[in-house]
């Protein structure tokens, strides 16, 4: 049975297995929640993988989001059975600095490659491009980033955000306002970045400032603290997203929560606390992944009326067409074309 065309709530959860149990067909139908965000725990095969977002798209009858991290390289969920192996993105910034055109050209159709078979599995959606920069220190990111300069790395991003536009899939920036200059891991630390308003501002947040949401419809804040800016870190940080975010870079996409279990989102107190930190800062969704027990606890406990502002920007992440199966995407010679680019980029 399903329930009403209730809005999207404000809560993004995960599921544990391959198909979904009646415990989580009944969390997803409560009206706190918005989304679902899915593992690599959630894949064995494209017809599996199908099988389980229908089965999750038909839970609501205003279908709930489903997302996912696939970035390509070491951050992607589905790379077995049919899924392109995808390279890191810092193997596109190595390859501009030989072809900064071809670059441009091989982004483009990797993301195209990526959006594609997502959807083609009913996956409305994907937490990408990084764009940190890399310095190369930060444990986290590493070979995540496309490269140092911000200009190289929003040249990428936007070519990225072009092949993912191109299969009906929206992008996600992350981690503002960067992430790539601090050492620590925020899935088991709390990262500090003493730098300045100054320093971060022309350097790391230059991207989301060039690109902007008519390009890059979401972003996801860093659990970092800029202790010269805020004492919170930036998800949670009325000054990172309302007044520099929203109001000094005019950005009007939707603002994601990182993972609230994560230990860099600690600082705001229990899972109730973080998210109420997070929407009373200006996110419009927040994650819980990894603890049902605790996407429970805030479901039950948590208080908040979420705002149409941010229903719109939800519900416009979500694909405006439908899109072909994995057997016509198969047949499909604009994806082999697309998915010959990846030997441009990695040898076998």
């Amino acid at each position: 049975m399903q329930s009403l065309a209730v809005p999207p709530g404000p809560v993004m959860v995960d599921v544990q297995g391959t198909q979904l149990t009646q415990r989580e067909k009944e969390r997803l139908r409560h009206p706190l929640v918005g989304a679902v965000i899915l593992f690599a725990r959630n894949y064995e095969s494209p017809e599996q993988l199908s099988a389980l977002t229908r089965e999750i798209h038909e839970v609501r009858k205003a279908p709930l989001l489903i997302a996912v991290d696939h970035e390509g390289g070491r951050v992607q969920r589905f790379k077995t059975n049919g899924f392109t192996h995808l390279p890191g993105m810092r193997e596109l910034g190595c390859y501009w600095e030989k072809d900064p055109q071809s670059a441009i050209r091989a982004a483009t159709e990797l993301a195209y490659v990526m959006a594609a078979e997502l959807r083609a599995c009913g996956v409305d959606f994907t937490f990408a491009p990084v764009l940190d920069l890399d310095y190369g220190v930060s444990q986290v990111i590493g070979s995540r980033s496309f490269h140092r300069d911000p200009k190289v790395v929003s040249t990428l991003a936007r070519a990225i955000i072009q092949g993912l536009c191109l299969a009906g899939m929206a992008a996600c920036g992350k981690h503002f306002p960067g992430h790539g200059f601090v050492e620590a891991d925020s899935h088991l630390a709390i990262p500090v970045d003493e730098r300045t308003l100054d320093e971060i501002m022309n350097e790391d947040a230059l991207p989301y400032q060039w690109l902007g949401d008519m390009v890059l419809p979401a972003v996801m804040p860093a659990h970092v603290i800029y202790p010269k800016v805020d004492n919170s870190p930036a998800g949670f940080s009325r000054k990172w997203v309302q007044d520099i975010l929203r109001r000094q870079l005019v950005y009007n996409g939707a603002v994601f929560s990182d993972d609230l279990t994560m230990e860099g989102a600690s600082v705001a107190g229990d899972i109730v606390a973080r998210a109420q930190a997070a929407l009373n800062a200006g996110c419009d969704m927040v994650l819980v992944c990894n603890r049902p027990d605790l996407a429970d606890e805030l479901l039950e406990r948590l208080e908040f009326a979420i705002t149409s502002e941010s229903i719109e920007r939800i519900q416009r992440l979500m694909p405006a067409m439908p899109f072909m199966n994995w057997e016509a995407l198969q047949l499909n010679k604009r994806y082999q074309d697309a998915r010959a680019f990846r030997h441009k980029i990695v040898s076998e």
